[in-house]
């Protein structure tokens, strides 16, 4: 499986409509736990999914795949690119880098990257992530990771302009468990989690959960770890050629979700505004030219 190929969440994601009873409940098995559900017998997977062994042989066919040994061998593949250090990315890239320049080479990267993005999510589970995010009557909690920190403190910085009620987590901090003690059931955590997975997340994740919180997860295609316990997972793609990932498509979703979520407050968020220009004003924050 090269990293631009659809991975095997992508290919079930797509063939749902067209699984039979049987065969979309397997599917819905093996997303439930993936992809590790995927990767012992294929005797173990029916049972568990509660179906026949011949169901699980027609939908691994309906996914692309020879066989179930095929089939588990792009599991695999998936597993060793989840946990990919920078110099492996980037040998991955240079082995087989094209003549064009890079400016070139990694906007049609970037570009890939979005319409793949885009073409695999819910336009309805969108929508309803930013429905409790702009549900003033929850709190929210916007967490970042070792480097998706810069993503979440975006997020946070245009949610405190919109809206009241909500903190900055950052999972790294040895201070995250204190503002669990206020997170009670209904409250909604943003969570950005990108290859290689941090424990911390994970953790932080389980016991926001355990609280009876919603989880809205920020992933990429290879799904975080914490996807099981997220009532909305945004995957998005981050290949591109170079030792790290990218953040583009991240902040296209991003971007997209405050527009959204101003537009469903905006009585509020234009008054929020008001009130923040005035105090720039006061502050002399900003340079005025007239």
């Amino acid at each position: 499986m090269t990293e631009a190929a659809q991975t095997i969440s992508d290919r079930i994601h797509e063939m749902l409509d067209q699984l039979t009873r049987a065969e979309r409940q397997l599917a819905l098995s093996v997303l439930e736990n993936y992809p590790a559900s995927g990767l012992g017998p294929l005797t173990a997977l029916a049972k568990n999914a509660d179906v026949s062994v011949p169901t699980v042989a027609r939908m691994v066919q309906k996914l692309g795949y020879k066989g179930y040994p095929e089939f588990q061998s792009g599991l695999r593949d998936e597993l060793k690119a989840r946990v990919q250090t920078p110099i492996a990315k980037h040998d991955t890239w240079a082995e087989a880098a094209p003549s064009e320049h890079i400016l070139n080479r990694f906007t049609d990267a970037v570009i890939d990257n979005i319409r793949l993005t885009l073409g695999q999510i819910d336009p309805d589970a969108f929508d309803h992530a930013c429905e409790l995010l702009a549900d003033k009557d929850r709190h929210l909690y916007i967490v970042g990771g070792r480097i998706t920190h810069t993503l979440a403190e975006y997020l946070f910085l245009h949610m405190q302009v919109i809206r009241a009620n909500l903190t900055h987590v950052q999972s790294t901090s040895n201070t995250w468990p204190h503002y669990l003690l206020n997170a009670k059931k209904g409250d909604v955590f943003v969570i950005f989690d990108v290859r290689r997975y941090e424990n911390n997340t994970l953790k932080l994740a389980e016991m926001a959960h355990e609280r009876g919180a919603l989880i809205i997860l920020m992933t990429d295609q290879w799904l975080s770890p914490v996807h099981p316990l997220a009532t909305v997972c945004l995957s998005n793609r981050i290949i591109v050629p170079s030792a790290w990932d990218s953040a583009t498509t991240t902040m296209l979703l991003i971007e997209t979700m405050i527009s959204s979520v101003q537009t469903l407050n905006w009585t509020e968020t234009k008054a929020r505004i008001e009130g923040l220009e005035d105090m720039f004003d006061q502050t002399k924050l900003f340079r005025k030219f007239t």
